[in-house]
């Protein structure tokens, strides 16, 4: 928000409040995929089947260039998820594949981690986390000499949907699908591959875990199939979330955001629905549907202070809150 004058500021926190925006369908696509997206201040970066494609964001944001600035490939099946750290984007995909690619440069590396698709990844602090459809969570390490070596390999006895490495940089958690482990959120320590501790209790068959976010060390939302957003903080209890929020039409929740300050989005499974959340009240502040009559997931939303970014099976959604 700096460089934005104060009343434009208060005037676009109210736009997010009350849900006053321009809508713009900016990219489509031909065939159904289940994209992926980061953001940072020049490009917006998005999985389009087996590469990731680069488009420049006009400055103050929302619009973006039709045609990609780069595209990273290396996947030989479509990527399921990546990220974007430190200018460099590490990709998992569906051909058991982690492709790590510097942003500026021709920089690639590809190895192969898992049996299974790859389906979540994250990398802090030159180590790499991944989990699988083949019921493992690996640690890898990027450091000079042992790229791509495996450091441990977790047992989560479940396929794995979703991974995140902690801010401090020493464990990592787990969201699994809760089939044949009655914990799908579970915190592991880097250096040993260890179970520190699950998360909740009580949890339902099928309540898996598809999106998981650390706000901070010790504040962790989550959501998945069993329509509820949670928000876990671990200095307090590991056992019950400090507050939880459902989705009002019992729609399994694909992913989930916050600005670490009051608002939370969350994407929702069916007619492309976005929800706004303040952590301050139980119901949701706002939604919108961006795919009807065609239903589609959220398969990823990111946002920046004045737009909202939503990626469905077909097209990619902006909701511009300057307006």
């Amino acid at each position: 928000a700096a460089g934005i004058p104060v009343k434009e500021r208060v005037k676009v926190s109210q736009n997010w409040r009350h849900g006053r925006c321009q809508r713009e369908t900016v990219l489509k696509w031909k065939c159904n995929l289940m994209p992926w997206m980061e953001l940072d201040d020049e490009y917006l970066y998005l999985s389009q089947a087996e590469d990731i494609h680069a488009y420049r964001v006009y400055p103050g944001g929302g619009g973006l260039q039709r045609h990609p600035q780069a595209i990273f490939s290396g996947h030989q099946e479509d990527v399921c998820r990546f990220v974007l750290v430190n200018s460099h984007i590490v990709s998992g995909g569906g051909d058991g594949n982690i492709v790590l690619h510097k942003i500026r440069g021709s920089y690639s590396f590809k190895f192969s981690a898992h049996e299974q698709e790859v389906n979540c990844v994250d990398f802090q602090g030159g180590l790499i986390v991944s989990g699988s459809r083949d019921r493992t969570a690996k640690v890898w390490s990027l450091s000079t000499g042992r790229v791509g070596q495996c450091l441990h390999t977790v047992q989560t006895e479940d396929r794995v949907w979703s991974i995140a490495i902690s801010p401090l940089l020493s464990s990592f958690v787990t969201g699994t699908a809760c089939c044949d482990h009655t914990s799908p959120l579970r915190i592991w320590d880097l250096e040993s591959g260890q179970l520190l501790t699950c998360l909740g209790t009580d949890f339902h068959r099928g309540a898996g875990v598809l999106d998981v976010f650390y706000e901070t060390p010790s504040l962790l939302l989550s959501c998945g199939y069993d329509t509820y957003i949670r928000y876990w903080d671990i200095r307090t209890s590991t056992r019950k979330c400090v507050q939880e929020w459902e989705e009002p039409h019992d729609s399994a929740l694909y992913c989930i955001r916050s600005d670490k300050n009051h608002m939370i989005a969350s994407g929702s499974s069916y007619y492309g629905v976005v929800r706004l959340w303040d952590k301050r009240q139980t119901r949701c502040l706002q939604s919108f549907h961006l795919s009807s009559p065609t239903s589609s997931p959220v398969y990823c939303l990111r946002f920046s202070t004045t737009h909202l970014y939503a990626a469905l099976a077909s097209a990619l959604h902006v909701l511009d809150f300057t307006a």
